[in-house]
């Protein structure tokens, strides 16, 4: 049976939560950032592979898990599998990715769910849009409505973040599936941002419509893996990618750039190899920030309000999957620039990160199997 939480949730702002954990206290955690005292509160636990969370209006959350389950938490704390998910491919990265709640889902109910799409003996990365029932039991008009180009064997680099775009688009972002040439190939999506309607079909000022055997969805190319894009306070897109061993990168994703790989890397390949021809190129652009060593970087967050605007106001935050931190990296004019990393026991693999409608941190903790709420401590 799977464990019970309560969750107080007032009209999309979440002023109270408790966990019932058997046998122990439910207790928010005290920790120290650079700027402020913080209280880290698990919200759900006992996830398996969690990958993203999404927030609805009234209170309530989804939440997806990679072996293909959707979760429903309603605002009085029960929990539920949603029924009618696509069929996934649970193989090694792949299954039930990322999840979007539109801005309009109060008057449509509908969401958009990224995932290891089956493609005979291959896999690819794939988005359904679905409307979920008024009791969010079950996911109904479940439709594919893109899909890459077949992918390849392997279970590995599908990106699949999500992003809501202006005038009903949406933005998807497409792992190398481990074939890195196919990153610089237009005849493909591998390794690629693609922006599609909501319906899938392909917008008509896309950089590459009418050119001749080139993939119409595809907005940016040159990537490895991204699994984290969001935009900021200005409505810009941003994302970032995971690098091999070493160059990480935070990217400013702008209409039909090139970002390089498998070209151009500031890592290098985990044999020890160069990769490509080097760290600059004509013509495929820089990122504006990159890390090495590797933090293997997924979710992504910015803060554009709430109570951690006065600390952090305009800063990214990024989850680490293999350092245990959360990075938080500051937006100037002159770049970006990492400035705090926050490490403790609860940010083992975080695997998502928003910014909550209350304006909390969320996170999910995919080493913990646990989804927490950070906010600045009373009195901090």
């Amino acid at each position: 049976m799977l464990p019970r939480v309560v969750l107080a949730l007032t009209l999309a702002v979440a002023v109270a939560v408790t966990v019932a954990v058997p046998g122990l206290p439910a207790l928010a955690e005290t920790r120290q950032t650079a700027a402020t005292p913080v209280e880290i509160d698990a919200v759900v636990t006992g996830l398996d592979a969690p990958w993203a969370v999404g927030f609805l209006p009234g209170g309530g959350l989804l939440i997806t898990e990679r072996d293909g389950r959707l979760l429903h938490v309603g605002r009085d704390g029960t929990r539920g599998e949603v029924a009618g998910v696509p069929e996934v491919r649970a193989a090694g990265q792949g299954g039930l990715l990322d999840l979007l709640v539109p801005t309009d889902f109060a008057e449509r109910r509908e969401i958009f769910l990224s995932f290891a799409k089956p493609q005979g003996g291959r896999e690819g990365t794939a988005v359904a849009r679905a409307r979920l029932s008024d009791d969010a039991a079950r996911l109904e008009d479940v439709t594919v409505i893109w899909e890459m180009a077949p992918g390849s064997s392997g279970g590995r680099h599908f990106g699949s973040r999500l992003v809501e775009g202006e005038g009903g688009t949406l933005f998807v972002t497409v792992g190398d599936r481990g074939d890195r040439p196919s990153a610089q190939d237009m005849r493909i999506e591998s390794g690629s941002i693609v922006r599609i309607r909501r319906d899938g079909t392909i917008p008509a000022d896309n950089p590459l419509v009418g050119r001749q055997g080139a993939r119409q969805a595809l907005w940016t190319w040159g990537h490895r893996n991204p699994q984290g894009m969001a935009r900021d306070g200005q409505g810009r897109l941003w994302a970032v990618e995971h690098g091999a061993r070493g160059g990480d990168e935070v990217n400013l994703i702008e209409r039909a750039t090139n970002y390089g790989w498998p070209i151009i890397s500031y890592g290098r390949h985990y044999s020890g190899a160069r990769i490509g021809e080097g760290t600059e190129k004509e013509g495929m652009a820089q990122p504006a920030h990159y890390w090495d060593p590797s933090i293997a970087p997924s979710g992504m967050a910015f803060v554009t309000g709430g109570p951690f605007a006065e600390f952090w106001g305009g800063d990214i935050l990024v989850g680490s999957l293999n350092s245990g931190l959360i990075s938080r990296l500051d937006v100037e004019d002159e770049g970006v620039r990492e400035v705090e990393r926050i490490a403790t026991p609860e940010t083992q693999r975080v695997r998502d990160i928003r910014l909550g409608p209350d304006g909390a941190i969320w996170f999910l903790s995919e080493g913990n199997g646990t989804l927490y709420r950070m906010a600045p401590a009373p009195g901090g």
